[in-house]
């Protein structure tokens, strides 16, 4: 099975000139919790979640409307390709510990995301088959984990 069966297709987007009123906006409106970041050329450098919104307006004294995406973007990119087996893709999760990985063609361009969310659905759908709950299970485990201090500061 690859990314393209289960990924959801065309994902919305903001742009890193976008302020985090209208990060949020686009996320309430469409039901996610991660959107891709688009440079001025259209390419995809980055991803900003909700939590990264909650955490940058908690730690500064503005509204979202005067804070820029490009401000608060973690900009380590971890994306996959449509045609990635799923279990490498599961296994780039595991690695990177993020829960939503940007697909991207081979031109580079934004062609959908895959979650955790899909490959927990897709595994409900199809009880048995390629993906299954305990890849699933798996990978929420080790997304999850703990770094102790020391380890996050030198990872950073």
């Amino acid at each position: 099975m690859q990314v393209k069966d289960i990924m959801t297709p065309d994902p919305k987007f903001c742009r890193v000139d976008n302020n985090l009123a209208e990060a949020t906006e686009l996320m309430w409106a469409n039901n996610c919790g991660a959107l891709p970041v688009m440079d001025e050329e259209g390419k995809v450098i980055g991803m900003i979640t909700d939590r990264d919104i909650c955490i940058a307006l908690g730690t500064r004294n503005q509204r979202p409307s005067e804070v820029h995406v490009g401000e608060v973007t973690e900009w380590k990119l971890f994306p996959c390709s449509p045609q990635d087996d799923i279990h490498d893709a599961l296994s780039s999760m595991r690695a990177w510990k993020v829960r939503r990985l940007p697909v991207l063609n081979k031109n580079g361009a934004l062609e959908g995301i895959l979650s955790l969310n899909d490959a927990a659905i897709h595994a409900a759908k199809r009880p048995g088959g390629d993906l299954t709950y305990q890849d699933v299970a798996d990978t929420l485990k080790a997304i999850c984990e703990h770094m102790p201090a020391e380890s996050r500061h030198a990872a950073a």
